[in-house]
């Protein structure tokens, strides 16, 4: 068995998406294509990639059927093309409630081959002056439990945006290397806590943290707060992009993980 190198390069990808679908996709080649250049092995995409609407429906025609659909095509050939772990943002899946879409993240490996399927399960709801917004009009809670995939350096945890709000769903994923988070957080509550969640999520979870954002003002008026991050498993920051398309980069360091673990083995300490 061949042994397992100490340093992995992975990279998340920052798009600023509108309300098409084929110059969605493109630009994320183009960034895909970028970061693969640069020797990242694993990518994630952020939340609502492909596709942000005026409204909350306006995505409901561009579901997809589960394994077919151009949006899971592109995922794939991406992720054959380049030879790389791609984690698909998040893409409008069909279910049996016709009024809502599964928020799914899709993992494709380095054949192109799906590895791994989470539905986003806490839906954003957040109200505050002229500020509104409820997921749950369009888009169906995940009945799937955290969900993790194995990668060559080690076990990954998928999770969505507002997941991260909530330290006891990441707990549920076990010990884990990785944690990737496609999002799309707004303006006003990525600038309020952010960094703040996605630093506690790393070290509590002795692990590095991926974030993958939607960073610019859209079509529809948004204004997500971007931010695109790697972070490692004593919180520091590894790599950050702020504002605009572009994406972070850096590496999983096995010797820096087990160099925390060991210092501090606070998971070891659990007691409940």
């Amino acid at each position: 068995m061949a042994a397992i190198k100490n340093n992995f390069r992975v990279a998340a990808i920052q798009t600023v998406s509108s309300t098409q679908l084929a110059d969605n996709l493109r630009n994320a080649g183009v960034l895909i294509e970028q970061a693969a250049t640069a020797g990242a092995q694993l990518i994630v995409l952020p939340e609502y990639f492909c596709f942000m609407g005026r409204n909350d429906r306006d995505k409901l025609p561009l579901k997809e059927m589960p394994g077919s659909g151009p949006i899971q095509e592109f995922l794939a050939d991406q992720a054959r093309k380049h030879g790389i772990w791609l984690v698909g943002g998040t893409l409008p899946l069909d279910n049996d409630d016709p009024g809502r879409i599964y928020n799914a993240t899709l993992v494709y490996d380095p054949s192109g081959t799906q590895v791994a399927r989470y539905d986003k399960i806490h839906l954003f709801g957040f109200n505050k002056g002229q500020e509104s917004y409820d997921e749950s009009i369009s888009i169906r809670p995940g009945e799937n439990s955290p969900q993790t995939f194995m990668a060559p350096f080690g076990k990954v945890g998928l999770s969505i945006c507002y997941d991260l709000r909530f330290p006891e769903f990441f707990r549920a994923m076990g010990e884990v290397d990785l944690i990737v988070l496609p999002a799309a957080f707004t303006y006003t509550t990525g600038s309020a806590h952010w960094e703040i969640l996605l630093r506690a999520r790393a070290i509590e979870n002795q692990c590095y943290v991926l974030a993958s954002a939607q960073g610019g003002k859209h079509e529809n008026g948004r204004r997500t707060w971007g931010h695109s991050v790697l972070i490692d498993p004593w919180g520091d920051v590894v790599d950050c992009l702020a504002e605009g398309a572009g994406f972070a980069i850096g590496d999983i360091d096995l010797q820096r993980l087990s160099d925390v673990r060991a210092s501090l083995p606070a998971l070891k300490h659990r007691t409940m």
